[in-house]
């Protein structure tokens, strides 16, 4: 290879790197400092084209699953796309005209907020709630939150970064393709696993689908499974093999129906049905427990 030849190959390498050099790289390097007020000037920014359908944001001690006893901010979005028989929260099936949103953690004086809720009232209310600083995490409920994966995707990281609270989110665990798009942000997940039998929804593959992506993915899942007296034990037989398909160290917990609700009257488990159906599941799963709503034996929302 001759002079030439080679004093191009190498001018052809060097801009081969100066032009791979990462925007990271780029922005350290010609970034000027953003000062306080540019920061929040671009908060805002992003902020203003997000709002969100809620129900009510109020601060309290959540009554299910492996949170039982925390306190927690609760984010209620409405709109569900389900009709459980059991459902105790049917007001969440639709859009109301206005939100309910708590002034002061535990006080339950509401203020009333047009619908969509911005970004910005919502992050203002969740720090307002949380002063002082006494709530363990934030929990997204609904309804079914993931019907609202495309605004939560870029809403979530905003909110973490504001409350510094893990986030927790409440799920029928039926819509993996939009749990992909804000696990990255989520601390832990409780997701239902509905029993044709109790509920009259089947899902068992989307089920399973989000109970891997939840077990791959560095986030606490456990999954909570409603049961009445007319549980049919081959839906245990369904729920203990998925689980242990995908691990069987996953938390379950049984939850006996609370005889509120939607028309329809639901009667809970027997205490001899809960027994047998705890040891049916604990064949196959290591970690099965039964708890009920205790939330509503506190007075809780």
């Amino acid at each position: 290879m001759g002079r030439h030849s080679t004093y191009l190959l190498n001018t052809l390498t060097i801009f081969k790197v100066l032009s791979e050099r990462t925007p990271d790289c780029d922005q350290a390097c010609t970034s000027p400092v953003i000062s306080v007020k540019e920061q929040q000037t671009n908060d805002q920014f992003s902020l203003a084209p997000i709002t969100l359908p809620l129900v009510e944001m109020f601060s309290a001690i959540q009554g299910e699953g492996a949170n039982v006893g925390c306190r927690q901010i609760f984010i209620r979005l409405a709109g569900c796309d389900l009709r459980c028989t059991y459902c105790d929260s049917a007001h969440t099936w639709f859009v109301p005209a206005h939100a309910l949103i708590e002034a002061q953690a535990g006080d339950r004086h509401f203020q009333t907020v047009p619908n969509p809720v911005t970004a910005a009232h919502i992050l203002e209310a969740v720090q307002q709630l949380n002063t002082p600083p006494i709530h363990d995490s934030i929990s997204l409920t609904g309804g079914e939150p993931l019907l609202h994966a495309a605004t939560l995707a870029p809403f979530l990281p905003l909110l973490k970064a504001h409350s510094s609270l893990p986030l927790y989110l409440e799920t029928g665990g039926h819509h993996p393709e939009a749990l992909e798009q804000i696990l990255p942000y989520l601390d832990s997940v409780g997701m239902d696993i509905k029993l044709p039998s109790v509920s009259g929804e089947c899902h068992w593959s989307a089920h399973e689908a989000f109970l891997r992506l939840c077990d791959r993915a560095p986030v606490e899942v456990f999954c909570k499974v409603i049961i009445s007296q007319t549980t049919d034990p081959a839906d245990l037989d369904c729920l203990s093999a998925l689980v242990a398909s995908v691990n069987p160290h996953i938390p379950v917990f049984l939850q006996p129906v609370t005889p509120v609700g939607t028309g329809r009257c639901t009667p809970p488990p027997t205490p001899e049905q809960l027994l047998r159906w705890q040891a049916q599941l604990k064949a196959q799963l290591t970690q099965v427990r039964v708890v009920p709503q205790t939330h509503k034996y506190l007075g809780q929302r």
